[in-house]
């Protein structure tokens, strides 16, 4: 009876709101995805998360969502279905789990309660008294294969076919606006034949009725093709950015540690000169077409002969840029490589720029920069003079098209070999130009597709890369206590010949403090990587509570650490912003209590704004002390079972390594820690300390243990704390005893001399 009323009494104090939110989170958890209440962040001024907010938050973990409020004959209909969000009056929300239209009944489900708990029949009455009239439909993302998808020209085309109503609108407008541009020319002819050579009044004034009427509907008609491509083009161009993103944070940490970072960049930003051309020239020039269905008949029966010479024109202007495209398609794809390369020595410069003043290494980044902008320019320069030669070739074409056609049409109207008129000449030619310039404009897409194909290429080389999404949106979420157990763990690099890790072997239960010593290249840091899931690929077992690591959700499992490295990054934003860069949600009285566990929050009250202070690019009004504080901040604000810091205090001053090792203890009671350092006298308080070399464990003890039986613990011991022996021996015994413990061969012959003995 006590844990029943315990149970009622907690379910009480959850607000509607929560009750709303855990809704979402079971309906969500029955597509296979699991949201975290702490990563919800409600949205300003909002009472009660609104359909369009909880929609946000559900796409932003993989979800397909949408909100939309329904009438109760169409809610009645659902019949049986996967969980649907029903948004009450007060803030909370229900489950709908099934309906039957027959006896206008529908099953509800409490979100607080498990799934094997029976749902409640409720009817119409009763329902509208709470239901606000909007849900929220959910389901797993079914577009799985796009987002692992190669990125191609396939994949573009697929990417515009989604906007099939949107490109069936504009297809209809361009078809009747291809039929009204037969309109002007023939009016031209009209006028010509019938209002200039037997001036005829009456035909004109029908004639400018006709052409007012007809302008018009082309005005209207045009501005709505306009449009409606402006939407689509822009939905597109959300759609492939939004893709394109998503797969660069997709792919893995080794990536990057591989890739040089402007190299990344300018490949990435290739992605956007597809994008301009999927959505720009070919969807333009694609409209045009229409044109060319429409009026190539009308040609015909005006004069085959006009009709043929025009497409046997532009066919050859064809011909001639493709025969050109090998040659003009080597030369761009070395233009855009070039243009990359110099992009990162940009970029390279800009992130570099301290290091670049405090060496003054403007010369030598100022001749890089010189010499890539000359290579640049070479390849822009034979680029722009294959285009010109093209260009050249082809005008002689284009020419007679505009004007050799009618002097061929007047041949023909003198010589009365056809029935064409002098009107009729006139709309000829006005319609062929619009024939021309389709063909034109193909050949010339022709032309651009090298260098498009070239981007292609380049941005394929980073976004098809493997990734990690299978292993963050797969996987156990196991409750995370911290015991770790590392069996028989191998580990190489990639493209290395010797083992990073070679036969790791030790166990540590929840709540311990691990130290992790060793000379540089031991593996410390590469253990603390395996841990975060950066690298999956190695040999035995490592088991976080029992559970083989690389089953966990990858990213459940980052979200459950508390990561701080030697040089953090702090985002440009407020001091809050940044506590709270994992946990959007979290509320300031949990930024006050992590910056209190992290021994930040002296200096951040010191300062004017407190917790709004804006930290400037590369963190240049706060010290690395401060730094390394709001890092641990933003590692503790989730309460994480498990933190890692990897070298967090070797770039402090003792003052500020003194303060943050002060406040270890408080951050290490209820979690497992895990803390790579140089400095052994920061590891003192440790509960295990394990002593890496050459990539093994060779042995695991507290400090005083390691002190007594372990030789590399000990040298790496007396290595740093070498004045703490000395004070602690008479003045007799030092330079004996610094010989001994430095073993320094050049300071013992020193020792020896004054004796004499045995020189000689």
């Amino acid at each position: 009876m006590e844990s029943n009323s315990a149970e009622r009494s907690s379910v009480q104090r959850i607000s509607p709101v929560h009750i709303r939110l855990y809704a979402v989170m079971a309906a969500a958890r029955y597509h296979g995805i699991e949201l975290d209440i702490r990563d919800f962040a409600a949205e300003p001024g909002e009472s009660s998360p609104s359909p369009a907010t909880l929609v946000r938050w559900l796409r932003d973990f993989g979800a397909v969502a949408k909100g939309m409020r329904l009438r109760w004959r169409y809610l009645v209909k659902l019949g049986y279905t996967p969980p649907v969000v029903l948004l009450f009056r007060d803030g909370s929300a229900g489950l709908l789990v099934r309906t039957d239209p027959e006896k206008g009944i529908v099953w509800l489900r409490d979100p607080l309660k498990g799934e094997g708990e029976p749902p409640v029949p409720i009817d119409e009455l009763r329902l509208m008294q709470l239901w606000t009239g909007d849900i929220v439909l959910i389901k797993r993302r079914s577009d799985e294969s796009e987002a692992d998808a190669n990125f191609d020209f396939h994949w573009f085309a697929k990417m515009v076919l989604r906007e099939k109503q949107g490109l069936r609108d504009i297809v209809f407008s361009s078809m009747i606006l291809s039929v009204l541009g037969l309109f002007p020319a023939m009016i031209v002819m009209q006028v010509v034949d019938r209002v200039v050579n037997y001036h005829s009044m009456a035909t004109l004034v029908s004639l400018t009725g006709f052409v007012v009427i007809l302008s018009l509907y082309e005005v209207l008609l045009t501005y709505a093709r306009q449009e409606l491509t402006l939407v689509v083009t822009t939905r597109l161009d959300a759609r492939i950015s939004l893709h394109a993103f998503n797969r660069l944070l997709a792919l893995p940490l080794e990536f990057y540690e591989r890739q040089q970072a402007g190299e990344v960049l300018g490949r990435f930003n290739s992605i956007f000169k597809v994008r301009d051309f999927m959505t720009g020239q070919v969807l333009n020039t694609l409209l045009d077409m229409f044109m060319l269905l429409v009026v190539m008949p009308v040609l015909f029966y005006m004069s085959s002969t006009l009709a043929w010479l025009t497409l046997v024109s532009a066919g050859a202007i064809g011909l001639i840029v493709v025969i050109m495209l090998p040659v003009v398609s080597r030369v761009a794809g070395k233009m855009v490589r070039a243009e990359m390369q110099r992009g990162a020595t940009l970029y390279e410069t800009v992130a570099g720029i301290r290091t670049v003043k405090t060496l003054a290494l403007e010369n030598t980044r100022r001749a890089e920069w010189d010499n890539r902008t000359a290579v640049v320019i070479h390849w822009r320069l034979a680029s722009q003079r294959l285009a010109n030669w093209v260009s050249t070739m082809v005008q002689p074409l284009n020419m007679f098209i505009n004007r050799g056609i009618i002097l061929v049409g007047a041949y023909l109207v003198l010589t009365d070999s056809s029935s064409m008129q002098g009107g009729a000449l006139m709309a000829f030619m006005m319609l062929g130009g619009r024939v021309a310039s389709p063909l034109v404009s193909l050949a010339k897409i022709m032309e651009s597709l090298n260098e498009v194909t070239v981007s292609l290429g380049e941005a394929g080389e980073v976004l098809n890369q493997p990734t990690e999404t299978y292993a963050l949106t797969h996987g156990m979420r196991p409750p995370i206590k911290g015991a770790l157990s590392f069996s028989n763990i191998n580990f190489t690099y990639p493209g290395a010949s010797t083992r990073a890790l070679s036969e790791v072997n030790f166990d540590i239960p929840a709540g311990t403090m691990l130290g992790l010593v060793g000379r540089s290249g031991s593996g410390k840091s590469t253990i603390t990587r395996l841990l975060q899931g950066v690298s999956r690929d190695y040999q035995g077992y490592l088991r976080l509570d029992g559970v083989d690591l690389r089953e966990i959700n990858l990213h459940y499992l980052r979200r459950s650490f508390g990561v701080v490295l030697q040089d953090n990054f702090l985002f440009r934003g407020t001091i809050h912003d940044n506590i709270t860069a994992g946990r959007p949600g979290l509320t300031l009285d949990d930024v006050i209590r992590a910056a209190r566990l992290a021994g930040a929050e002296e200096f951040i009250e010191r300062m004017p704004a407190g917790y709004e202070t804006w930290i400037e690019e590369g963190s240049t009004n706060i010290s690395g002390g401060q730094r390394q504080r709001l890092a641990i901040a933003r590692a503790v604000i989730s309460d994480p079972k498990l933190m890692i810091l990897d070298e967090a205090t070797s770039a402090l001053d003792p003052e500020s390594e003194a303060l943050v090792n002060a406040n270890l203890k408080n951050l290490a009671k209820g979690r497992t820690m895990v803390i790579v350092s140089h400095r052994l006298s920061s590891l003192v308080d440790c509960d295990q300390i394990a002593v890496m070399e050459q990539g093994r464990a060779i042995d695991i003890a507290p400090h005083t243990v390691l002190l007594e039986r372990c030789d590399v613990y000990r040298t790496l011991w007396l290595q740093q704390n070498r004045h703490l022996e000395q004070t602690a021996q008479p003045p007799q015994a030092l330079n004996s005893t610094d010989a001994r413990s430095s073993g320094d061969p050049g300071q013992k012959v020193e020792q020896e001399r004054p004796g004499g003995g045995g020189q000689n």
